[in-house]
């Protein structure tokens, strides 16, 4: 798990994970519903699967700038999404 941000001194507000799902879904250049908002005791942890480092790493750079006092922790895990190496056959 990566830790981005451990500042403030409560959790954050259901407002403020309802915003991160907003973001994650309505922002074109993410465009992004798999990934869950959990709040803990002292911030937030997005948690999901995308397809590469580079995916993540935007996600995370986007909703700590859009949210720079709350403490983001990162479970987000990158899956290979390649094509078939062979061919399916059906019956």
């Amino acid at each position: 798990m990566t830790e981005h941000r451990d500042i403030g001194a409560g959790p954050p507000d259901e407002y403020v994970e309802a915003e991160i799902h907003r973001l994650l879904a309505e922002d074109p250049a993410v465009a992004e519903q798999g990934i869950t908002v959990v709040r803990r005791e002292r911030g937030l942890i997005l948690y999901g699967e995308v397809e590469s480092a580079h995916r993540r790493d935007e996600i995370l750079r986007r909703v700590t700038e859009r949210f720079p006092d709350v403490p983001i922790s990162s479970d987000i895990g990158v899956i290979r999404a390649q094509a078939p190496s062979e061919v399916e056959q059906l019956p």
